[in-house]
């Protein structure tokens, strides 16, 4: 008798999270290639008005992920990223009618009107415009955070233990395909048929995608689609896993009566290691990724939509796809010199903290091309990601496992505020740089802003390394 050919569903469901993670990245991008050339002067914005519409993403997105876990576990995989992709899809869309709406609350017949208002009149537009933005950028914030928890409850319903690494890493780097696909796509579309229309196109996409997902996503077990041959490869953990459970269920349950509480983390100091580190760091790449096609725009004339500007976006995102190899640095460590994961870790976490300091010859080179500060702030993106991949783990390296979600929940907690404070402090540092024609390092105005933020960009990862080095200096694992 021959034995039933193996289906390979399981590879569909992977390119879906692949797809909602591509379409994740694109609608999170959307703003920061459209504001400065296109939405800034409709609404009479300045920095601040911008910082302040991004600093609200970055918090509630940091919300976002304490709860969104929580919620699809609840919901289950089908539904739980159906609302999910549902909400920021929604919360994308809603971009594009801030304009209908301030032209409403102000009066105004058309956009010229919006353009040409002087005054009392533009301060109206740009107040409400702002509040109008937040909502809408919150709700996005909202949705993407569960994105993630979403995708990795569906790879681990499809595929076994031994496949899901590789399944999460091709689902994963459909935010570097984003990060790629956004800057070539966002302005042209923009450019042609206006900024609410890339909003619009792009947030359509998720309800596409939702579509899509309602029919083709059910659990393996009672999907038609996979057969017995598939299903029993899918499963093949599910023996092993029941009776590891049968074997440890007294020890789950002290694990539950014994689990660390949040007062329990805060008071080592190697939890304030990791949340002062994230604190520190985190707040670059947000600063990189909402605020280089504006300093392109001001500080070259470069704008989103021009050739060069696409290329130097491009190549940029590009160029942070280096951070791929990141993670096999420690582990080169541990192969070589037999130390812990924790020194390993933090022995590579040292060489990416040296990496972002050629920011700081990002404005003086951008004298000579515009090329040799996007190359700059690359490199830098590539050391933060890194960095940020070896970050995450470390905290699991000391702590016992009933307290990573907690280490892990604080953690993102401080890396939101961080964010939210960065975006802050860049809107009203470049106003400021400008009103006052600041001078810094032989720049004037908003180009002086731009060099003192990368100078913190460029020692941010050695005083984090520091920190969190001199609070937790050695492999000590903590048992409570």
């Amino acid at each position: 008798m021959n034995k039933e050919k193996m289906t390979n569903y399981r590879w569909v469901i992977c390119a879906m999270i692949f797809i909602a993670t591509t379409v994740n990245y694109l609608d999170r991008q959307v703003l920061s290639l459209t504001w400065d050339e296109f939405i800034k002067p409709e609404f009479h914005w300045n920095e601040i008005n911008y910082g302040n519409i991004t600093a609200v993403f970055a918090i509630v997105y940091a919300f976002a992920q304490l709860f969104a876990g929580r919620i699809v576990d609840k919901l289950g995989t089908k539904r739980g990223y159906t609302v999910s992709i549902a909400v920021w899809s929604l919360g994308a869309c809603l971009h594009a009618i801030c304009g209908v709406a301030t032209e409403a609350h102000v009066g105004a017949s058309s956009r010229m009107e919006l353009l040409q208002a002087t005054g009392d009149a533009a301060l109206a537009i740009s107040t409400f415009s702002v509040y109008m933005f937040m909502i809408a950028r919150a709700i996005l914030a909202l949705g993407e955070g569960g994105n993630f928890p979403s995708a990795i409850k569906a790879t681990a319903e499809y595929f076994p233990k031994k496949d899901r690494a590789f399944a999460t890493s091709i689902f994963n780097s459909g935010s570097s395909i984003g990060a790629l696909v956004a800057p070539l796509s966002i302005p042209l579309i923009a450019a042609k048929w206006g900024w609410e229309m890339a909003f619009l196109i792009i947030g359509a996409l998720g309800f596409i995608w939702m579509g899509f997902w309602i029919f083709i996503y059910s659990k393996p077990s009672e999907n038609k689609r996979v057969n017995a041959a598939e299903l029993a490869y899918i499963e093949q953990d599910a023996a092993a896993d029941a009776e590891f459970a049968k074997k440890t269920v007294e020890v789950q349950a002290a694990d539950k009566e014994e689990k660390m509480s949040l007062g329990q983390v805060l008071k080592h100091k190697e939890a304030w290691a990791f949340i002062l580190a994230r604190f520190i760091t985190d707040g670059v790449w947000w600063f990189f990724l909402f605020w280089t096609p504006s300093y392109l725009n001001t500080q070259f004339g470069i704008k989103t939509s021009d050739p060069l500007g696409i290329a130097l976006i491009f190549v940029l995102y590009l160029i942070t796809m280096l951070s791929i190899f990141g993670g096999k640095l420690p582990t080169i460590f541990m192969n070589r010199t037999g130390k812990d994961p924790y020194t390993s870790r933090t022995r590579a976490m040292l060489i990416f903290a040296f990496i972002p300091l050629v920011v700081l010859f990002a404005q003086p080179l951008g004298n000579i091309t515009p090329w040799l500060p996007v190359i700059c702030i690359g490199l830098a993106g590539a050391a933060h990601q890194s960095w940020s991949a070896n970050l995450y783990t470390v905290g699991t390296d000391l702590f016992p496992k009933k307290a990573a979600a907690t280490i892990t929940g604080v953690c993102g907690m401080a890396a939101g505020i961080s964010s939210f404070l960065f975006q802050q402090v860049a809107g009203h540092l470049f106003v400021f740089a400008g009103e006052t024609n600041m001078r810094f390092m032989g720049f004037e105005g908003k180009p002086a802003g731009y060099f003192i933020m990368f100078c913190y960009c460029a020692v941010a990862y050695l005083i984090g390394w520091v920190v969190m080095k001199s609070l937790a200096p050695r492999y000590e694992p903590i048992s409570e």
